[in-house]
């Protein structure tokens, strides 16, 4: 796998891991009632861009270790695929070997 799939993973990997602290949040506040703010997963480090859904859409998200949510259009299309546009995001998924490992060993919630 080339450095620049790697950074994006990595890069995507991060942008997670800050939606997953966001969740927390939330919870903690008992806010989960209302859509959770959240940031692109994509693999620019430089995004800002913003995504909102739903706990229970977020949960479902993060049962698949190799897929995340990103602003349409910020997709990286030789290591992931789109496989559902939603109302303000679309989820895409890893392609299948090193990026989907990548995904899969920065999951904080893989056991």
């Amino acid at each position: 796998m080339g450095s620049r799939e790697e950074r994006i993973g990595l890069n995507e990997a991060v942008f997670r891991e800050v939606n997953e602290r966001i969740e927390d949040l939330a919870e903690g506040f008992a806010l989960t009632s209302q859509p959770l703010d959240l940031v692109c997963e994509c693999g620019d480090a430089s995004c800002r861009e913003r995504i909102t859904m739903s706990h229970g859409e977020y949960e479902q998200l993060r049962s698949e270790s190799h897929r995340f949510a990103v602003y349409p259009g910020h997709e990286a299309t030789d290591v992931e695929a789109i496989v559902e546009r939603r109302d303000g995001y679309d989820i895409v998924e890893k392609e299948t070997g090193a990026p989907e490992r990548i995904a899969e060993q920065t999951d904080p919630r893989a056991g």
